[in-house]
């Protein structure tokens, strides 16, 4: 029964975290959007879990040049595609509003994120915790729907006439790409435990076997991140964003958003790992589930939702739909 609590107990965590690291993009200024994204983006995908994945796994480089190459190239792919994702994120805001691609993205990402894994096992149908996978996943579903209505009616309370113009079909789209581009991060895990597994064999604790595979995974999301940013760089000339004054606060918000948001797919990285098999199954969807849970919190405790009427009930069932959905997930990986 504890081994089946602390991994999800993990998993709880790293969703608090997860939930939580936005909160740095509020303190960007003066910093231009590039500037902030680059020192985060280096922090985050690429300082931190590797001086965290030195720390807990014995000879961490010999581990990564002793794993399979397609191991190293797939799990780098589709770190890279999770990158795409980010990037298709931001441009399909303009078309449909922050709620509703928020809204999409995180429902396609963590039902793909948590069923391609899925059906990738051998006999996955067959299997005793089938009907409480999908059943979870689509909680999950109807909890998010739930809660990117809720937004949308807020943002049409509060939104001043004209000010957003919405091109529905466009938006749809690349919302949708968006979402199976991200649950990308969740399937370069899984083809990366063959690296977790020779980290375990030089040495590594079972939970922190996973940090090799992020290190790989995340270098591949580096990539994108770090290379769009940069481009933004010379196509803006934003370079001397970096110098300006007062800038202290934007850059300390970038680390503590770094820490937070690696520290959620560490911890993340530990619980699904100890959940065995269906870790990226299961974890996954609690992860993004709970961690929409925690982020709604945080902007409630800062008044967004101040006014917002009876959208503040639909953002209340959502919530709770998404916690029957995490209780039903959490219970799919005790009877597996």
């Amino acid at each position: 029964m504890e081994f089946t609590f602390i991994p999800f107990a993990l998993v709880l965590l790293a969703s608090i975290f997860q939930g939580s690291f936005g909160l740095g993009m509020k303190f960007m200024a003066p910093l231009k959007w590039e500037a902030w994204w680059l020192v985060h983006a280096t922090v985050a995908m690429l300082l931190i879990p590797l001086v965290w994945a030195i720390m807990v796994v014995p000879n961490l480089f010999d581990v990564i040049a002793e794993a399979p190459s397609d191991a190293i190239l797939q799990g780098m792919f589709f770190g890279a595609l999770w990158g795409v994702g980010g990037i298709m994120f931001g441009k399909s805001i303009p078309y449909i509003g922050i709620s509703l691609t928020y809204g999409i993205v995180m429902g396609v990402c963590a039902a793909a994120g948590s069923l391609i894994p899925f059906f990738l096992i051998d006999n996955a149908a067959n299997l005793p915790a089938f009907p409480y996978v999908i059943g979870g996943v689509l909680f999950m579903l109807v909890g998010v729907a739930f809660t990117a209505y809720a937004g949308i009616q807020r943002d049409k309370i509060t939104q001043k006439e004209g000010e957003t113009k919405i091109d529905l079909k466009t938006g749809l789209i690349i919302a949708v790409l968006s979402g199976l581009l991200s649950a990308a991060l969740s399937v370069g895990f899984d083809k990366g435990k063959s690296i977790g597994a020779i980290a375990e064999t030089a040495g590594a604790l079972t939970r922190n076997s996973s940090l090799a595979i992020w290190v790989v995974v995340l270098w591949g999301g580096f990539l994108v991140n770090a290379g769009y940013a940069i481009f933004l760089l010379f196509k803006n000339n934003t370079w001397s964003s970096f110098g300006v004054a007062h800038s202290q606060k934007a850059y300390m918000w970038a680390i503590i958003a770094s820490v937070l948001w690696f520290g959620a797919l560490g911890i993340y990285g530990q619980g699904a790992t100890l959940m065995g098999a269906m870790g990226s199954v299961i974890g996954w969807p609690i992860l993004l589930g709970v961690s929409l849970i925690v982020g709604n919190l945080w902007a409630y405790l800062n008044k967004e939702w101040e006014g917002a009427g009876k959208a503040s009930s639909y953002l209340l069932v959502g919530l709770f739909i998404l916690i029957v959905a995490t209780i039903i997930l959490g219970y799919a990986n005790s009877v597996n």
